[in-house]
């Protein structure tokens, strides 16, 4: 991901309009992905929050948007490397 000026109005547009593309139901599978691999509690609960404002980033700080954001990317990390252990097991069988 992209280091973010939190002070530029340009990159603030660019983060709300990411985290405005995510769904609640996205979030549930984030949640979920998070909590089966053990991420710190502060980050789950700051998805769980997150949740309840999904499509609508205006209510929310510039710096919670960017931390969403940046763990949001590290899940989708980790669940392609997941994916990908799977497909090569099964490669294996």
């Amino acid at each position: 991901m992209p280091k973010y000026d939190l002070q530029d109005p340009t990159d603030l547009d660019i983060m709300r309009a990411q985290f405005n593309m995510l769904s609640h139901e996205d979030f549930e599978e984030y949640i979920e992905i998070g909590e089966a691999n053990n991420i710190s509690y502060k980050k789950i609960k700051v998805l769980k929050s997150s949740s309840r404002k999904a499509g609508i980033a205006k209510y929310l700080s510039p710096k919670v948007i960017a931390w969403v954001l940046d763990i949001i990317e590290a899940l989708d990390e980790i669940d392609e490397d997941d994916e990908y252990e799977e497909e090569y097991e099964e490669e294996l069988e």
